[in-house]
């Protein structure tokens, strides 16, 4: 392990033990002091250290007599105090299970009153060199989503990590539909803080974004309706506290739907990019999707849930029954422009994770291969062989931007679909038997390859667009009449965008590529979840030295 340049390093005491500890740039590590030190040969298995990456630090402060009061029981605790009279109490992140955070606790006692707030004062300095905490932030509650829990959540969970972190809060509850969305694009004085935050399902966070990039885009002159405009990247990062019925966004990008572990990303500035899909209609702006776009089978389950409000989260699994049932197809012709070689396919089996190599390098590359790509990325004569074209008749039509994974779903419509490399994962499940399409259905839930059926295919793409087939009936009655007493003989279905129904169903869609910052990281591997660490070699490489 390389050597670290040692800040502070004093003998105090943590509970009723007497701790080495030390802290360095990166790092706060402690461990007992033994009576009788003996060399370490192998495995050391009699002392164990501890240490927290300083970035994972929530706050450090010091603790008052009430504070050690609260905490001392004991005979040993007591004579601690009575010894070791001052005392500092580190806040920092703990892993638990299934990607859960938790805010935990270490308190040090020292034997003067300077050592204390040196401590202190050093520690604190260096969690002020970490420049994307944020500061202040706006903050969005939903008080009807969901199960109503948004205003709850947040005044008991979330606000004390802010206010332990020192983050100032302007909170906004909203009272009516799209309140968050107007007050960002009109109202919101965004100068003065370093993110938005909103409290509630995936609703609240579609609201959110909606705003704060129409907002980007209208502040840099950029003309939304224009399908091949290039958009601005939103400044701000999104915080997400979830509150909803799915929160299939946090599932992504944390890893679960947990709120305190949302707000310990927010609280140490993590920042995680993301696509954005934008959807338009002949020239005309429609929406942004950030998770998944359902034309059929999840556009008909949306509809006709829609029809069901009051039955609340219930009415999902009722709409769900009624459309499998209906076993619905539709026909038309999907083009698309493929993903470039680099960036992988929907079945190879790379997960998108914290760190995902693939979304880094599309990162590095943007900026260079964006001349190339938007020549290539115009629909005109000279470039038509690069679009692909399928005509056919259709149970489900997919475009997903994540996994789309959920408690229901743990590896979502599209398992190895990425955040951040500019493409999303076109689905197209042809019309089939009922029996067939329940297989497909069933393999979300277990570890199976739901793509794996002759009747079902996924391509990665940077641009799709969608034209449903219209045939048109003329009654025997009417063949003497005008043409113009005309009707379609079959239903054009519609499309659901992150769980609203768009009024068109004849889309274009253009994938714009880390288009925002979510106060994230992705998914963390195994191996990185726990930072708190208990190596019994921790200290060997922060020996006290100075610059």
């Amino acid at each position: 392990m390389e050597k670290q340049v040692t800040l502070l390093s004093s003998q105090l005491f943590q509970k009723h033990r007497q701790v080495e500890v030390v802290l360095s740039r990166s790092v706060l590590a402690w461990k007992p002091v033994e009576k009788s030190r003996k060399p370490c040969s192998g495995t050391c298995d009699s002392v164990h250290s501890y240490s927290v990456e300083v970035c994972e630090i929530v706050a450090v402060r010091k603790t008052e007599d009430d504070d050690q009061d609260a905490a001392q029981t004991g005979k040993h605790q007591k004579k601690t105090k009575q010894l070791y009279r001052y005392a500092f109490t580190v806040s920092y992140v703990r892993r638990t299970q299934q990607h859960q955070w938790r805010c935990s606790e270490v308190t040090f006692h020292c034997d003067n009153q300077a050592l204390c707030e040196e401590w202190v004062q050093v520690t604190n300095e260096q969690l002020s060199l970490l420049t994307n905490r944020p500061k202040s932030l706006l903050v969005y509650i939903n008080p009807f989503g969901g199960k109503r829990r948004g205003k709850r959540i947040y005044e008991q969970k979330v606000a004390p990590m802010f206010r332990l972190a020192s983050i100032a809060t302007t909170v906004i509850v909203t009272e009516r539909a799209n309140h968050a969305e107007d007050h960002l694009k009109t109202e919101a004085n965004l100068d003065k803080y370093d993110g938005v935050v909103c409290v509630g399902g995936d609703g609240m966070f579609s609201e959110v974004l909606h705003g704060l990039v129409a907002r980007t885009q209208n502040d840099h002159g950029v003309d939304q309706n224009q399908p091949d405009a290039e958009l601005v990247p939103c400044s701000l990062r999104i915080g997400i506290i979830p509150a909803g019925s799915t929160d299939c966004i946090c599932f992504a990008t944390v890893g679960t739907n947990d709120p305190v572990t949302s707000a310990l990303h927010i609280v140490v500035g993590d920042s995680q990019p993301m696509d954005v899909c934008s959807v338009h209609h002949n020239d005309v702006f429609l929406r942004y999707s950030v998770s998944l776009l359902g034309y059929g089978f999840y556009g008909d389950v949306l509809s006709d849930s829609e029809r069901n409000r009051w039955l609340g989260p219930a009415r999902y699994d009722l709409a769900g029954v009624k459309t499998f049932l209906s076993h619905n197809y539709y026909e038309g012709t999907v083009s698309f422009l493929p993903a470039e070689d680099d960036v992988g396919n929907p079945r190879d089996k790379l997960q998108c994770r914290s760190g995902c190599s693939i979304c880094q390098h599309n990162r590095s590359s943007k900026d260079t291969h964006s001349d190339v790509s938007e020549e290539k990325e115009k629909p005109g004569k000279d470039d038509s062989s690069d679009w692909n074209e399928i005509h056919g008749k259709f149970i489900a039509i997919n475009a997903a931007n994540m996994s789309c994974a959920c408690p229901r779903s743990p590896k979502g419509l599209s398992p190895f679909a990425h955040l951040a490399d500019g493409n999303a994962d076109l689905i197209l499940v042809r019309n089939c038997s009922r029996l067939d399409f329940f297989k497909h259905l069933l393999r979300h839930t277990n570890k199976d390859d739901q793509f794996d059926h002759p009747f079902v295919e996924v391509h990665r793409v940077r641009k799709f667009r969608f034209e449903p087939e219209r045939h048109i009936l003329v009654s025997l009655e009417d063949l003497s009449e005008p043409a113009t007493k005309t009707g379609y003989s079959t239903p054009l279905g519609s499309w659901s965008c992150d769980g609203e129904i768009l009024p068109e169903v004849a889309i274009q869609v253009s994938v714009q590529c880390q288009l925002i910052r979510l106060f994230a990281r992705g998914i963390e591997e195994q191996q990185q979840q726990q930072c708190v660490s208990d190596d019994p070699c921790t200290l060997s490489a922060l020996e006290p030295t100075t610059d």
